[in-house]
């Protein structure tokens, strides 16, 4: 539980600032800084994002996270593909997009996926949605009937299918030049591996992929022991991005061309992201979409306010922006099985092309310094 305002926030520079010594005092190893040499450029990256959008909260504060990034130009945000079939979850990424000024950004919906009735059929002991914040917000409207949060697509059913969008934009990148970002389930990025030549490339799925991305940045599965209301979950378990699509994580992490590295459950667990932010953070705007859904999500779930919630996708974002500035430790290289239940193996072995992200004590404050930050940077034009 945080403490007082003035005192997390002396604790989280006191402990920035050690964790800065560190890492000054630490030499990369050549295996980490090879796979980092990778990720960094000179101008603002492309990046396509990948997400369920729906029912969770860390995928909203994600997004917000890449706009804030993309205003830094650190980033060039190149498109959103969605991986699930709901009609609300491209209406409110579209309203995201457009609070941040970035409308024009292409939004991608996956076709004949998981839907509402899916998840109640996978995981019957859970109320699905959780939390019914992408219609909420998209409909949302002022007394004179405008919308409180304009956005032009208003039905993810309009939107363009998302396989096809993928390859578009994959296409029309410089070669090596695109890091790929999935915080949802791998439907999308698996059929585009299946995906065949088209009007938008002569490559099939698997080579404009690894003709195009240099890295694959994801959040799934569980790579330590961790503590969840009360419970021990232990390393490897059964986690709910790869549960609900369980072949096609299979296949993703069978034959996706380029390197991956995952950010699992344990390392959003740790770093909750503080509700002191969302209560003082955002009052730069009368209505806010991050900090409504949050508190959206908050009573929709019963959660007791002040609530801190994990930052699962968000860590999955931060390092593949910033893969250089030492907020994660990396695995050695290996290969990540995933399972029929949806857990998930790592096996050591030098030419691997999979890790998984470490945290260190040191490291926590730092790392939920950046994103806290970021995620609430205003944008430039309010």
């Amino acid at each position: 539980m945080l403490r007082s305002c003035d005192q997390t926030r002396v604790c989280l520079v006191v402990a920035a600032i050690a964790a800065f010594s560190l890492a000054q005092a630490d030499a990369w190893s050549s295996e980490t800084t090879s796979l980092e040499a990778t990720t960094q450029a000179t101008e603002p990256v492309n990046v396509i994002f990948d997400t369920d959008m729906w029912s969770d909260i860390d995928d909203a504060l994600a997004l917000a996270m890449l706009h804030a990034l993309q205003e830094r130009h650190e980033i060039n945000l190149v498109a959103v593909t969605v991986s699930t079939d709901d009609k609300w979850c491209a209406p409110y990424v579209d309203l995201i997009d457009t609070f941040y000024g970035h409308p024009n950004v292409p939004i991608g919906v996956v076709r004949n996926g998981l839907k509402i009735e899916a998840f109640r059929r996978l995981f019957p002991s859970g109320t699905w949605p959780v939390t019914r914040y992408t219609q909420l917000l998209s409909e949302e409207k002022n007394r004179d009937g405008t919308l409180i949060y304009p956005h032009r697509l208003l039905d993810g059913t309009k939107a363009p299918e998302a396989v096809s969008l993928l390859r578009r934009t994959l296409a029309a990148q410089p070669d090596g030049s695109v890091l790929m970002i999935q915080v949802g389930y791998s439907t999308n990025l698996a059929r585009l591996l299946d995906s065949a030549a088209d009007a938008a490339s002569t490559l099939n799925g698997r080579d404009l992929v690894r003709q195009k991305v240099r890295l694959l940045s994801v959040m799934a599965g569980n790579f330590a022991d961790s503590t969840i209301d009360g419970k021990t979950l232990t390393r490897g378990s059964p986690e709910f991005n790869l549960e609900s699509d369980v072949p096609s994580a299979q296949k993703l992490f069978a034959s996706w061309p380029t390197p991956i590295v995952v950010s699992g459950f344990e390392i959003g667990l740790t770093l909750p992201y503080p509700a002191v932010s969302i209560e003082r953070d955002f009052t730069y705007a009368q209505h806010h979409p991050i900090a409504e859904t949050y508190r959206t999500y908050a009573d929709e779930t019963s959660q007791k306010w002040p609530h801190n919630h994990a930052t699962f996708d968000l860590t999955a974002v931060l390092y593949a922006a910033r893969p250089d500035r030492n907020y994660f430790s990396l695995s050695q290289p290996g290969r990540i099985t995933v399972l029929d239940d949806g857990s998930s193996r790592f096996d050591k072995f030098e030419d691997g092309s999979h890790r998984y992200l470490i945290l260190s004590d040191a490291q926590k404050a730092r790392t939920l310094e950046a994103m806290v930050m970021l995620v609430s940077q205003p944008p430039r034009q309010r």
